[in-house]
């Protein structure tokens, strides 16, 4: 797993290999207690639960950055080093 970004205390990660159980791009996010997988592509929750003002956060990261994010996947899915993206500001 990596950490790709951090922001309202919101934390983005990327698992390397992943692409067995989903089967699509996603991402894993993390706040306090809550945790989702979300889908890089529409933004939808896979997975899990978290608080809606959180998740619409997410989600605008990631219509922002989807070139970015989907680029990190193709390097996960082959196990190569991903980059770090931009939190939300």
């Amino acid at each position: 797993m990596a950490i790709i970004a951090m922001f309202y205390g919101i934390i983005v990660s990327m698992y390397f290999f992943d692409n067995r159980r989903h089967k699509m791009p996603h991402i894993h996010v993390k706040y306090h207690d809550d945790e989702v997988v979300i889908s890089i592509p529409d933004g939808e929750v896979l997975e899990g639960k978290m608080k809606s003002n959180k998740l619409r956060l997410v989600q605008a990261w990631i219509e922002i950055h989807q070139d970015e994010l989907m680029a990190d996947w193709e390097l996960a899915s082959q196990g190569e080093t991903i980059f770090k993206i931009d939190p939300l500001k």
